[in-house]
C-alpha cells in the first residue's frame, strides 16, 4: 500500500511568503508527499463582517506568490497544488502546469459565488481532481463535468475541529482519500491501518499543518510539524504491513 500525505497549509501561512516557504520546507522534511494551498477571493466566500475577515483577506494567494511557492516546492521535490474557489484561478494554475486540483466542500455544495463555474473550469482541464463531500454534494453535477477516471471523492467532516465521534467509519472506509479535521493524528493512522487490511493500493491523507507560532483561523485544528513527522513515521511502518493477507 502507498500512502500519500498532503500537508494542507490553508490560512496558516498568514499571507507571508517566507512563512509559506517555511511550511513547504518543513512539510518536505517531515515526509509529506504533497503540499496544498488555497486560491480564494475573500469577498466570494465570506462576509466582511466575519470575525476572521482580516486574516482571511491577508492569506489570499495571489498569482505572483503562487508562482514563487510552486517553484520553491518544485525545487524541493514536493508536489504543490491548490483548492480553487474561482474560475480564473484554474486558468492561472493551468499556466503553471499543476498536476492536481482539489475542489473544497463549500464549492461542491455551491455555497459561494462562482462555485459552479469553478467546478466546470476544473472539469475542462481533464486533470486528476479531489472532490470534497464535507458539506453535501450533488453527484449529478460532478459526474456531468468530470470523466470517470479524472476525479476522486474525498471523505471530509466539515467541522473545525471535527470530533472523533463525528467519523462514520462504515462511510469513511468506502473512500481512498481522508481529509481529516479531528485533532491529532489518531484518526488518520486508524484509517491507514484499516485500509491496509482491505488491500488498498493507494490512499491519501490530508491534514492541516502549522508552525508552532501560527495564529491564523486554521491553527486551532491544525497539527504541528512534530505531529506530522510522527504521522509519516508511523505511516512508513504501516505501508510495510501486509494485513490484507494476514487477516484473510
Amino acid at each position: 500500500m502507498t500512502v500519500n500525505i498532503i500537508a494542507e497549509i490553508g490560512s496558516n501561512w498568514e499571507g507571508d511568503i517566507e512563512l509559506g516557504k517555511q511550511h513547504i520546507k518543513k512539510a518536505k522534511e517531515c515526509g509529506a508527499t504533497h503540499v496544498k494551498f488555497q486560491m480564494w477571493r475573500a469577498e466570494d466566500i465570506y462576509e466582511s463582517t466575519d470575525p476572521d475577515w482580516n486574516e482571511i483577506k491577508k492569506s489570499q494567494l495571489d498569482e505572483n506568490t503562487a508562482i514563487e511557492l510552486k517553484k520553491y516546492s518544485d525545487n524541493l521535490g514536493i508536489k504543490w497544488f491548490c483548492s480553487v474557489f474561482y474560475p480564473e484561478s484554474v486558468e492561472f494554475l493551468e499556466s503553471l502546469n499543476v498536476e492536481l486540483y482539489k475542489i473544497a466542500s463549500w464549492t461542491t455544495a455551491l455555497k459561494h459565488n462562482f462555485a459552479l463555474e469553478t467546478i466546470e473550469k476544473v472539469g475542462e482541464t481533464k486533470k486528476k481532481t479531489f472532490i470534497s463531500t464535507g458539506n453535501g454534494i450533488d453527484k449529478n453535477i460532478i459526474e456531468k463535468q468530470f470523466d470517470e477516471n479524472t476525479f476522486q471523492y474525498t471523505y471530509c467532516i466539515a467541522k473545525y475541529p471535527a470530533l472523533d465521534k463525528d467519523i462514520i467509519w462504515n462511510d469513511l472506509l468506502k473512500y481512498d482519500f481522508f481529509s481529516d479535521h479531528t485533532l491529532g493524528i489518531t484518526m488518520p493512522l486508524s484509517f491507514a491501518i484499516l485500509k491496509n487490511a482491505t488491500g488498498n493500493n493507494e490512499i491519501f491523507i490530508e491534514k492541516h499543518v502549522k508552525l508552532d507560532k501560527s495564529i491564523g483561523p486554521d491553527a486551532p485544528f491544525s497539527i504541528t510539524f512534530d505531529e506530522l513527522q510522527e504521522l509519516t513515521q508511523h505511516i512508513t511502518r504501516i505501508e510495510k504491513m501486509n494485513l490484507s493477507n494476514t487477516l484473510k
